[in-house]
């Protein structure tokens, strides 16, 4: 069986009926990855390495997915058409390639219809590592910036 990994459990029930019992479609529950909440997490001395490290509650989606992929080593990362699906996707295949030796393949859909699902079955591509690396420039400012501007302006506003 085919795995699909979308971002809601609501969703992947809803998709799992339009692709049928040839996939086994499950949820991310969205971001699986995020920088620690601590200093050093970017690093703007070495071109702003970023340290991740996959969230707690992530850890038990993450070792399904690869567990699904036992029986077949192909993921479609199906998240949402955004920068943040994108990412999402991203960080799935950077943490999975350390589990498994899975192909991996993109689709996008704006609409959740039988129609839709299956046009984009049939279109995979790459993930978009523009729209990743705009994820992660926003992260980088909300965590250089944001943390250290926040405290200020509430003490302000």
């Amino acid at each position: 069986m085919k795995v699909v990994v979308v971002e809601s459990p609501a969703k992947a029930k809803t998709i799992n009926k339009y692709l049928g019992s040839d996939y086994t479609v499950l949820a991310s529950y969205g971001h699986v990855r995020d920088l620690p909440p601590k200093d050093g997490s970017v690093d703007p001395t070495h071109d702003f390495e970023m340290k991740w490290e996959v969230a707690n509650d992530s850890k038990k989606h993450v070792a399904a997915i690869a567990a699904a992929l036992k029986d077949d080593n192909e993921l479609i990362l199906a998240t949402d058409p955004d920068r943040e699906g994108e990412a999402i996707c991203w960080h799935l295949k950077a943490e999975l390639e350390k589990e498994t030796d899975a192909q991996f393949h993109r689709v996008m859909f704006n609409e959740i219809t039988k129609r839709a699902i299956q046009e984009a079955f049939e279109h995979p591509r790459e993930i978009d590592v523009d729209k990743v690396e705009a994820q992660q420039a926003r992260r980088i400012l909300d965590r250089l910036v944001g943390y250290k501007i926040s405290p200020l302006l509430w003490e302000k506003v």
